[in-house]
């Protein structure tokens, strides 16, 4: 997995075990226990590095790879859904059809009021589910337990039935137990958003990803 740093010093490697003393111009490079490189800026003189490395910049490379920071993405909320249902629940009304409209009805109330507060959150390292506009805290998950934050790292799989008119998104991820957690949500998000950062974050789907000749 991609790891990264960048680390910001002042009065770092201040040891005089260190055989580097004096750096001219602006840039020098040193070896330490991991490999890494001092960028100065134009006002970086003649100094001396075992006192002072103001206005230098170390970015770490751990191992040869170098480490990116990713943002947080947020897929817009979504009303198709809910509002598809409140017509398929008019429509059997209108039909005289009370008993299919009832359940239909509940259920596009509750997509509705979920597409108003729940949000899927995807950091750097982890899709969380999180509600409000303060971006709250979910809880623990009621069918599985544990909290609502998965690594992208321990996703098996996932999928988007279907692209079109995405009505469905499904995942496995081995954090909850080691043989294997199944979640499904219906998408009350932006479909290609959602789409989009999965792909990026947890990798291609089994459909998602090349087809093999």
């Amino acid at each position: 997995m991609t790891t990264s740093a960048l680390l910001s010093v002042s009065g770092f490697l201040s040891s005089p075990s260190r055989e580097v003393t004096r750096v001219t111009g602006c840039r020098s490079n040193f070896q330490s226990s991991f490999y890494g490189k001092f960028i100065c800026n134009k006002s970086f003189r003649r100094t001396e590095v075992s006192r002072s490395y103001r206005g230098c910049t170390v970015v770490a490379s751990v191992f040869g790879r170098r480490i990116q920071k990713r943002e947080s993405v947020i897929p817009d909320p979504d009303y198709r859904i809910p509002i598809v249902l409140f017509g398929l629940a008019g429509g059997l009304v209108y039909a005289d059809n009370l008993l299919a409209a009832a359940p239909i009805g509940l259920l596009g109330l509750l997509l509705l009021v979920q597409t108003t507060r729940v949000r899927f959150v995807f950091d750097s390292e982890a899709l969380e589910v999180k509600v409000g506009e303060q971006l709250d805290e979910s809880g623990e998950n009621v069918f599985v337990g544990g909290k609502n934050r998965w690594k992208y790292s321990t996703f098996v799989n996932w999928e988007l039935w279907w692209p079109n008119f995405p009505i469905l998104v499904y995942f496995k991820e081995t954090q909850t137990k080691p043989e294997g957690q199944v979640h499904f949500f219906p998408v009350i998000f932006n479909g290609k958003q959602l789409y989009d950062v999965m792909v990026e974050r947890a990798g291609p789907s089994k459909t998602s990803g090349p087809k093999e000749s």
